[in-house]
């Protein structure tokens, strides 16, 4: 079972390992932000591109039928 710590206790060891953490700067989070919102773009053209595509091999092959 595990041993119960004290929230007081819990906090300075939060405090603590945090401290470790390196943290990005500002320069690093504004490039990687960026790129993300570039990749979404992307994504998103890519999945517009294969819903017309499906949507018009569906058409044609509906029409041929008719």
């Amino acid at each position: 079972m595990a041993s119960k710590t004290n929230p007081f206790t819990f906090l300075q060891q939060v405090r603590s390992e945090t401290a470790k953490v390196t943290w990005p700067t500002r320069r690093e989070t504004m490039i990687s932000t960026v790129m993300v919102l570039v990749m979404v773009f992307f994504a998103a053209l890519f999945f517009f591109a294969a819903d017309q595509l499906i949507a018009w091999v569906i058409g044609f092959i509906l029409n041929v039928g008719a």
